[in-house]
This record gives C-alpha cells, structure tokens and sequence, in this order.
C-alpha cells in the first residue's frame, strides 16, 4: 500500500501579492482617465461638428452682434446686477440686525420677511414691483425707472438671502468680542459697528459674492418689465438676435457675455476661501 505525499514546494507556494495602497490609488487614477478619454473621444467621433458649427457657431452672426451687445447689453446687465447687490445688501443688513435684535416685534418682521421673499420665485417678485406697486400707489414714482425698478424687484429678494448670510457672520463672531467692547465703554450699537460688523463681513464676503454672482444671472428676467433698446441687458438682447435670425448662435454669445461677469468672481470667491483657510 502506498502512501502519496505533496510535495513539500508546493505546500509552501507563495501567496498572490496585494497591491499597496499607493499602487491601487495609482491604478484608480489611471481607470479614472481611461474612461475620461474614452468618453472624450467617443464624442468627439460620434458628433456631428459640422452641424454644430452651422447651428451654433456662426460667426457672422455672432460679429453682427458687437458692439452693441457689449456697449449696450452688456453695461446694463452690469448696471442691474450692481444697483440690486447695493439694495439688498442694505437692506439684508437692516434684517440681520433687525433678526437679531431683542425687541420682538422687530424679530417677527425680519423672519416674516425673510422667509416670505425666500419662498417667492425672484421672477413673481419683479412683476408684483413693476405692475402692482403702481396699481396699488399711483402716486408713487419709483426712482431711477426701470433701472430703479429691476434694483428694487432683485434687490427685495436678494435682501432675504443676504440677511441670513450677515446674520451668520454675526453670530460667528465671538460673544467675548462683543462682552470686551461693552466692557470698555462702548455702547451696543456701537460695539456692533467698531467691532462685530467689521469681523462678520470678512467672514460672508465669499458668500456675498455667490450672491452677486446669482444676481448676475437674475438680471435676464428683467424682461418682464419690458425694456426698451437702450435699457435691454443681455438674455434679451440674445433672444431678439435668436429669433431675427433663427439661429442659436447669439445664446452662446450671451453666455460668453455672462462668463465675462461670473468667472472673475469665482475666482475670486476660490481666492478669498483659500486665504480664510489659511488663516483658520
């Protein structure tokens, strides 16, 4: 009778090797830009550029837009954006403090406020300042016009967002600051002013200027007020080239227009969170 054995080699044969971490984070990466340049490729050989060039990138049209799209368009986008940043701003300011005050009555207004105009579509908002406000006080002429109009529509809606920005920042700041102050003379609202106001808008400028970014691109629903060639701002100026043209191609310059805005101030809202990271 026989006895069968295994060989002693094979009963210590190695096991397989794992990957390390950084060789597996490695092979990940790799996967990862595989597959990013599969998809590239598989558009851009699949797309039909010729019709898309035809479709969206022509460039007479494009150049029939200039300059009025920048001279005209352009300047009173920026116009609109800037009148309702300083309106809300102003008045988010008079909110926050006012969400924060101990006097109740000035707290429900606040809240009321704010949820109210944060429920409301910005779109309802300038419609109700254009054509209800002189409905309801004939007497009242809203200053500046239209542009005194789109301020005020954007503006009332930005304030509710911007107060509970402000707000945070204020409560951000530490209590002991605001004790030290009062503790050295100071009075409260002065305190708030010298001291709080200061430290809480280094702390919301980044978002303040998402704001001013979404403000931005809110200026394309002053349509509804119905602007006239010299008050047009971009989206509209766009839509009228679309429509005398049939051709899409004045969209995409419109968003150009709104990238010239935006883009610089993404950047700068990056800049500004890395600097307060830093610091932090």
């Amino acid at each position: 009778m026989s006895v069968s054995s295994t060989p002693a080699s094979a009963a210590r044969a190695p096991a397989p090797r794992r990957l390390g971490r950084r060789q597996r984070q490695r092979l990940t990466r790799a996967v990862a830009y595989a597959v990013f340049a599969a998809v590239v490729v598989a558009v851009g050989a699949l797309a039909d550029w010729g019709k898309l060039a035809e479709s969206f990138f022509r460039l007479d049209i494009a150049a029939a837009m200039f300059p009025e799209i920048v001279t005209v368009a352009l300047r009173n986008t920026i116009v609109y954006t800037v009148l309702s940043f300083l309106f809300g701003l102003v008045a988010g300011l008079a909110l926050a403090l006012m969400r924060l005050s101990s006097i109740a009555p000035y707290r429900w207004f606040a809240t009321a406020y704010i949820e109210l105009f944060r429920g409301l579509p910005a779109l309802l908002v300038l419609f109700l300042v254009g054509y209800g406000v002189p409905l309801a006080f004939p007497d009242v002429q809203i200053v500046g016009g239209i542009y005194g109009s789109i301020a005020l529509g954007l503006g009332l809606t930005a304030a509710a967002y911007m107060a509970e920005t402000i707000r945070a920042g204020v409560q951000a700041v530490p209590r002991g600051q605001l004790e030290a102050a009062r503790t050295l003379g100071m009075s409260h609202p002065r305190a708030m002013v010298s001291i709080v106001l200061p430290q809480a808008f280094r702390i919301v400028i980044p978002p303040l200027t998402n704001e001013f970014i979404m403000l931005t691109k809110d200026t394309s629903l002053a349509y509804v007020l119905g602007v006239t060639a010299t008050s047009i701002e971009v989206t509209k100026f766009a839509g009228d080239e679309l429509n005398r043209h049939v051709n899409p191609t004045p969209l995409l310059v419109a968003g150009f227009m709104y990238l010239l805005i935006t883009l610089p101030l993404s950047q700068l809202v990056h800049r500004l969170e890395r600097r307060g990271a830093r610091r932090g």
